[in-house]
Parts: C-alpha cells; sequence; structure tokens
C-alpha cells in the first residue's frame, strides 16, 4: 500500500531521534540516527517517482512535497539545498499540489533556488488560492488589495479572496481574519464599508486562533476604548497577556503601562513589575520600550536608585532608532549638563477617564 508506505516512511523519519537515543553512547546513536533517516528518505524519494495516485491522493505529489521541504529546511541530516526543495516543489505543483503550488509563488517570489519572477508568483498564488489553500488566499488578497508584486490593484477581488481565506482561517493561519479585519478597522477600500464592531469579531477569531497582533489590538481596543470596546481595564490586561506569554514586545509594554499605573482591583500597582516587563520589550530591540527603560531609570522607577546616566543610554539607543521622545529627552538631557535630570520628583502616572495615561506623564 503506497499511502501506508509513505505515513511509516514519515514516521521513521520523525521517531529517528528518539528512537536512537536509546543506545548506550554518542557514536551508536548517530548511526542509529542516519540508518533510520536514511532508510526513510529512501523509501520517499522512491515514492516520489513513482507517479501513484491512491483514491484521488497523488502519493507521488505528496512525497515530492515532503522532499521539498526536507531539502528547504535542511533536515533529517539533509543539508539545506534551496535549488533542489525548488525542484521537488515544482514537480508537485504539476500534478496540482495546493501546497506545492503555494511553496512554488513563494520561491518565485522571493528568488529561492530560482531567479524572482513576480509574474510567475502570482501565477502560482493564484493555483494555489483556487485550490482553496489558506496562505495562498490570503497573499492573493493582500497583493489584490495594495497592487504588489507588479499587479494592477484590485481591492474588491482582493477582499472576496480575504474573506474565503477567512471563512478557512487555521491556527496555522489566522492571517486573513487580521487582515480582514484592518480593512474593515480602516476603511479606505472602494466598495468596502468599515465596520468597526465587525473588525472586531474578526480580531476576536483570530485572536482565539492564537494570533498575536490581533490579541495586541483587542488589547489596545479595551484599554482605549476603541473598536465600540468600553474601557474594560480586566479585558485589556487579558488579552495584553497572552501575547506577551508568546514575548510579543508591544504586549509587553502595554503591560508595563498597566503596572505603572494599577487597575484596581484586578491589577495591583507595581513599579517593579512594570520596569521588568518594559525590560523585556526593550531586550527585544523595540525602540519605544528603550525610551520607556529609560524613564523608568532616570525617574528611579522599579530601580533601586535613579541613574541618568544608564537613562541616557537607552535612551540613545531609541533614538538611534528614530523615537522622538527620546531624541528630545536628550537634547534636554545636554541642555542641563550636570545638572542632571529634573524627573525624580514628577508626579506618579494616572488613568484618565478614557483608560490610557495622561499624556503629561506617560513613558510609553
Amino acid at each position: 500500500d503506497p499511502a501506508a508506505q509513505l505515513e511509516f516512511a514519515k514516521y521513521v523519519l520523525e521517531h529517528a531521534e528518539g528512537m536512537s537515543r536509546q543506545e548506550v553512547n554518542e557514536k551508536l546513536q548517530k548511526k542509529r540516527y542516519d540508518q533510520m533517516t536514511n532508510e526513510g528518505l529512501k523509501w520517499i524519494k522512491k515514492l516520489a517517482g513513482s507517479g501513484i495516485t491512491v483514491h484521488r491522493s497523488n502519493i507521488a505529489a505528496e512525497s515530492q512535497f515532503f522532499l521539498g521541504t526536507v531539502y528547504s529546511q535542511g533536515i533529517y541530516g539533509v543539508d539545506r539545498d534551496d535549488s533542489k526543495a525548488f525542484a521537488y516543489y515544482q514537480q508537485a505543483s504539476k500534478a496540482q499540489h495546493a501546497e506545492a503550488n503555494y511553496r512554488t509563488a513563494v520561491c518565485y517570489e522571493v528568488g529561492v533556488g530560482t531567479r524572482r519572477d513576480a509574474a510567475r508568483a502570482v501565477q502560482f498564488y493564484r493555483k494555489s488560492a483556487a485550490q482553496s489553500n489558506v496562505p495562498a488566499m490570503y497573499k492573493l488578497g493582500v497583493v489584490l488589495i495594495k497592487g504588489l508584486l507588479g499587479v494592477s490593484p484590485a481591492p474588491r477581488e482582493g477582499i472576496t479572496w480575504l474573506k474565503r481565506g477567512a471563512e478557512s482561517a487555521t491556527a496555522e493561519c489566522p492571517h486573513p481574519l487580521h487582515e480582514l479585519g484592518l480593512c474593515h478597522e480602516l476603511g479606505g477600500i472602494p466598495g468596502l464599508i468599515p465596520d468597526e464592531r465587525y473588525a472586531r469579531e474578526l480580531f476576536i477569531k483570530a485572536s482565539k486562533l492564537g494570533y498575536v497582533p490581533s490579541q495586541v489590538r483587542l488589547g489596545q481596543a479595551y484599554e482605549y476604548g476603541t473598536l465600540g470596546c468600553p474601557v474594560d481595564p480586566r479585558r485589556s490586561i487579558g488579552w495584553y497577556t497572552r501575547a506577551a506569554e508568546k514575548r510579543d514586545p508591544d504586549a509587553e509594554l502595554a503591560l508595563s503601562g498597566w503596572y505603572l499605573t494599577g487597575a484596581d482591583p484586578f491589577l495591583p500597582q507595581n513599579d517593579t513589575e512594570a520596569y521588568l516587563w518594559a525590560r523585556r520589550a526593550a531586550d527585544s530591540g523595540l525602540a519605544k520600550a528603550e525610551y520607556a527603560v529609560g524613564y523608568y531609570v532616570e525617574c528611579g522607577i522599579g530601580v533601586s536608585s535613579p541613574d541618568v546616566n544608564e537613562a541616557r543610554q537607552w535612551y540613545v539607543k531609541a533614538a538611534q532608532k528614530g523615537n522622538r521622545r527620546a531624541i528630545h529627552r536628550l537634547d534636554e538631557l545636554k541642555r542641563m549638563g550636570v545638572q542632571g535630570s529634573t524627573r525624580r520628583n514628577m508626579a506618579r502616572p494616572r488613568r484618565g477617564n478614557g483608560g490610557a495615561p495622561d499624556e503629561g506623564c506617560k513613558p510609553m
């Protein structure tokens, strides 16, 4: 049974590392691993050249696509080889393999394993989208809306593809839900009526599939009262927390802001947590977080004592990335010279009626 052979070969490859660990030393482990991966790949290569179709499933094309992934990622003891990966994707695409059509399009778009060819990329995105491949529907929608890859803008058709993609969105590809949400939130697309409440529904669906940008957007909506949401600290903090757990720097900085002001009774004010969350975001290279850490250090918030010299170092990092507030603060510190910081006795940030920190003392 070719289908069973393919599944067994994949099983061998996927479990080669774990099974090889049963050997007593590294040399035997490597030998066992190489034996298993070589055997698994041998069977898949044999199936890739077989041309076998079973119950409308093209086993050869599926094997070719699998091999394309192996060479693209350089896994199972195989060196990465973009040219071989592209060749296998192309072979599978000739058998109308939807994912292979999509991967072929990506190769043509970015020039991996082949020369760049925007027209061919669009052609293969269309093929894959017509086969209901969600990443392809999302990509084609964005290309048509924004007029990318040399295509004349066709926003109505683009929205149609985004809607189709959103209807089939998965945890692996929630992107069309978020992109369609942005379209309805921001408007400006011919034939599309802005609808913030519908945008919120789409963001919620994407967030429940684990899409971090949508989780951040909902955190902002419940913090500032946008998208038809009430100001709700508990929900805002909840969505930011889910995104921050996946190390999103914008969410981490937003949590810093909530800890800085507190949100009784949901979140006690805590300077140390405010500093630590901002520091995590800053360590990811987020310019506005680097500015916030500078602010905290200069004011002595969440740290043992104020330190204008360390603060200046953080402001420089942020300023080098174009952060205007950091640039302005460096200018102020330069004018003050040896007088040092004037922020040590500043008023504590607090939340205004809209839920956001008052502008006068907001470090974000």
